[in-house]
């Protein structure tokens, strides 16, 4: 399975954002896929994932905020950004969870000015 992340942009604070994952493959909607992110100087983190029921998780510093979805037909994993914080600056990556390897491509950058 290969994964793009697309979406990103220069938003200011308070305004959204949806960031697309695409995935190829023909068993793409069986995996949990994860939206992560990676600020400068920071860990990768966990932001957001699905499972393949649309059960999901989400990242308390973003909880209520960020809301993850996926839609099966088009092999897409959508993560929607409202209220976005300068905190939420970071490049965003899309990968099935657990991570694969080399899966991580150059993910989409996102930078909020306040």
């Amino acid at each position: 399975v290969q994964l793009q992340a697309s979406g990103g942009g220069l938003v200011q604070a308070g305004e959204p954002l949806r960031l697309s994952c695409v995935g190829t493959g023909s068993n793409f909607n069986v995996y949990t896929v994860g939206w992560y992110r990676q600020a400068p100087g920071s860990e990768r983190e966990l932001v957001a994932s699905i499972n393949s029921n649309g059960g999901t998780y989400i990242r308390d510093p973003v909880k209520g905020r960020f809301t993850i979805s996926r839609d099966k037909t088009t092999n897409s994993v959508y993560l929607d950004m409202d209220s976005l914080k300068p905190e939420d600056t970071a490049v965003y990556f899309c990968n099935t969870n657990p991570p694969l390897p080399n899966r991580w491509g150059q993910g989409t950058q996102v930078t909020v000015s306040s």
